[in-house]
């Protein structure tokens, strides 16, 4: 057998967080004798992830920070390429960034180049505009686009002709298991306790502060309670002072970016999501898996329902209506939901064969051929399955 194929990831960074978790769940499950995975970072620091990727034969390259008005960021961008002519496919989840890696990436003759959409929204800051300005290159420079799902992709392309490559996981690590979930809840010492769980990077548009505002009402009518926060990020410090101002600091748990969301997720009694925006949150596949009931805001796309157990809930609606559905969730059964998310096609194991083919198919089909296929490129929205 000859070399596996190397595929350049560009990303931010590999930490624990959505998109790079997706990007894991591919890793692990496809052929590494045949693709392997390599990532172009913008950060000079270690990430959760690193280790893993080392481990199953991936390099990490650093670059500055991106910023598309450095000369220096753009000459690195540019000599990267220059020195590594060995990359054939460049797979850029920059989103609206995307165009700028790209660019450059075509500019030093790689043949192959995909951008792939996490997001249906940016946050509006002084950023906003120069990131709705340089998005409309994207499709200038990529060969072809992927999304995460279908508003995702029309917000980020303008355009139909893209190609939804699902969030997916690895279903059996999240089945419940009432003997698991028992065993977590001692090892947790929350064994009489009504948890609340979130999983997500304090960022802004995880509405984290909305959060801690519900919970509050949860806390008035189920004193018992507990709200369990998975992750980190830049809002972290913000949030914890308001749950120490609040006097909630006994019953919110900041737990940290972990590597055991599928046991976590055993313990919890529901899971929300009152995010302003998102893609596809994988944290709502994984919770579905889970047989949690998942509370969820009306700006989570509903393309991420895949089973019985979600209530979406408009933003508009008080706290204490929030706290009221929240609270309707306690003691419900839990279900094994296998064959749901089985028959959603959001197990792992089918879409890594999905993702290695099309690899696989582009380096040996050349771009014309490909481009013709059967896979992609229709003039509609085409989902993989």
């Amino acid at each position: 057998m000859g070399e596996p194929i190397r595929v350049l990831h560009v990303v931010t960074y590999m930490g624990r967080g959505g998109l790079e978790t997706m990007i894991m769940n591919y890793y692990r499950n496809i052929d590494r004798n045949k693709v392997q995975f390599d990532f172009l970072t913008h950060r000079d620091e270690r990430w959760d992830y690193d280790d893993e990727i080392e481990a199953l034969g991936g390099k990490i390259y650093h670059l500055p920070r991106l910023n598309p008005f450095s000369p220096k960021y753009l000459k690195a961008l540019d000599n990267f390429f220059k020195d590594h002519k060995e990359y054939r496919i460049v797979h850029c989840h920059q989103d609206c960034m995307s165009g700028i890696v790209l660019k450059y990436a075509k500019k030093n003759g790689v043949p192959f180049t995909i951008a792939h959409s996490h997001s249906s929204n940016q946050n509006k800051n002084l950023k906003y505009i120069i990131k709705l300005i340089a998005k409309r290159s994207i499709p200038k420079y990529a060969d072809y686009l992927f999304a995460c799902g279908t508003e995702a992709g029309r917000w980020m392309f303008n355009t139909d002709n893209f190609t939804v490559l699902n969030n997916a996981i690895d279903t059996k690590k999240y089945i419940y298991n009432e003997e698991r979930a028992l065993d977590m809840r001692r090892k947790l010492g929350i064994e009489d306790k009504f948890v609340i769980g979130h999983v997500g990077r304090f960022r802004h548009e995880k509405n984290h502060s909305f959060i801690i505002d519900i919970f509050r009402e949860v806390c008035k009518k189920e004193p018992n309670s507990n709200l369990f926060l998975v992750g980190d990020g830049p809002l972290e410090e913000e949030i914890k002072k308001k749950v120490y101002d609040l006097k909630l600091e006994d019953k919110v748990k900041f737990l940290g970016s972990r590597n055991d969301v599928y046991d976590l997720m055993q313990a919890m009694d529901v899971f929300i999501l009152p995010s302003l925006y998102e893609g596809i949150p994988m944290t709502m596949i994984e919770s579905q898996a889970s047989g949690l009931n998942c509370i969820i805001s009306d700006k989570v796309p509903k393309e991420c329902i895949v089973t019985d157990n979600v209530k979406c809930i408009s933003l508009d609606e008080s706290n204490s209506y929030w706290a009221e559905e929240i609270i309707k969730s306690k003691n419900t059964i839990r279900k094994n939901l296998y064959n749901e998310i089985q028959d959603a096609k959001l197990d792992i194991n089918s879409n890594a064969i999905w993702l290695q083919k099309f690899y696989l198919n582009n380096m040996a089909k050349g771009d014309l051929a490909w481009q013709n296929s059967q896979y992609l490129h229709q003039h509609t929205i085409e989902h993989i399955y």
